[in-house]
């Protein structure tokens, strides 16, 4: 744990000096293609500093920070576009809004507000569901499905929203939510594009889907662009995800990740163009059912295609046994801290 610390922060210090270069000397050169130019070695960067790390969890907050939103924010940054555009106030703030899945709050509240016990209830079911894994041998594979999709949230919402807290302190403003309750979801457009990891659409929407549709419409009508806006958005997304995969596994991609996105790319776009149609207009549906069917697609789907490379690569029991781990190796570390100034008082 320890080698795997100084790593890390070795890491964070390379990209946290990549990122200051990208602020003082990129700002300089005029928006385009030189400056894409200049950033381009900082991106190159970013793609191999994951490997760094055989963590799941370190290597993956690696990866999802600095890989992928990192360097699609620089790019876009390039033509001054993205949460990077306009410029932030100071070179900390560029840094944090570079690095972590965090944007300025549209309509800011007058306090920052942490919903203790909400979290706190996240924190005891996500206890609960290590313990489970105790006896999955005796659970069926589709309670295990459940079992490990709630994992992923879980985790994604108790490491992200102290550290929204944190940033927001920090920064001296309200920041955005990363999630907006996934499981409340009524459709795949709105899982995708208003409720999940919401920092993503945030910058594949104008590095990837405006773009496309802007040149598709030259030769097709709206509809079709918008079409294949979106399923070049999900192809993106899945080739992104495949890499993270590598990063965790440190195996061959299988294109199963790919294929869960291409498949729910072509299904969020063929459902925008259900909705456009008169006939599904006039057609209401309930909350509880479409909640119910958007949530269950997307677990079965998952379940077919996005877990089998983490299960066949045993990630999810090495999330488990890390989160056992780090909470010994904080427990060491306290009690001999505590345990030495006691000593020597």
């Amino acid at each position: 744990m320890e080698v795997e610390l100084k790593n890390f922060m070795k890491v964070w210090v390379s990209s946290t000096m990549s990122i200051s270069y990208c602020y003082y000397l990129s700002t300089r050169i005029k928006t385009g293609v030189f400056r894409l130019l200049s950033v381009l070695p900082v991106c190159v960067l970013f793609f191999i500093l994951p490997m760094f790390s055989s963590s799941v969890h370190l290597s993956g907050f690696t990866a999802f920070s600095l890989t992928w939103l990192a360097t699609f924010k620089l790019i876009l940054f390039s033509f001054d576009k993205g949460p990077l555009y306009p410029l932030p106030h100071n070179i900390y703030q560029f840094i944090c809004f570079t690095c972590f899945p965090i944007k300025h709050q549209q309509n800011p509240s007058s306090q920052i507000q942490f919903p203790k016990w909400i979290f706190a209830i996240r924190v005891a079911i996500f206890g609960v569901l290590l313990h489970i894994y105790e006896y999955k041998q005796y659970l069926s594979s589709n309670v295990l499905l459940v079992l490990y999709s709630l994992h992923i949230y879980l985790e994604f919402e108790i490491l992200l929203a102290p550290l929204k807290v944190l940033l927001s302190m920090i920064l001296g403003c309200d920041l955005e939510l990363q999630f907006n309750e996934p499981y409340l979801a009524t459709s795949l457009q709105d899982f995708w594009g208003r409720r999940w990891n919401l920092m993503v659409p945030a910058i594949l929407r104008p590095s990837i889907y405006y773009p496309v549709q802007k040149i598709t419409e030259r030769k097709m009508n709206n509809d079709q662009a918008r079409f294949l806006g979106v399923f070049a958005t999900f192809i993106v997304s899945g080739a992104v995800h495949e890499l993270i995969f590598f990063y965790f596994t440190r195996e061959r991609p299988t294109g199963e990740v790919t294929l869960f996105f291409l498949l729910h790319g072509v299904c969020t776009a063929a459902e925008g163009a259900l909705k456009r149609t008169n006939s599904v207009r006039r057609w209401k549906m309930s909350l509880m059912t479409s909640r119910l069917l958007t949530v269950g697609f997307v677990v079965v789907t998952g379940g077919w295609l996005f877990f089998p490379p983490l299960i066949r690569s045993g990630m999810i029991e090495r999330l488990c046994n890390e989160v056992f781990s780090s909470g010994d190796f904080v427990k060491h570390t306290f009690s001999c801290t505590f345990g030495g100034f006691a000593t020597n008082l």
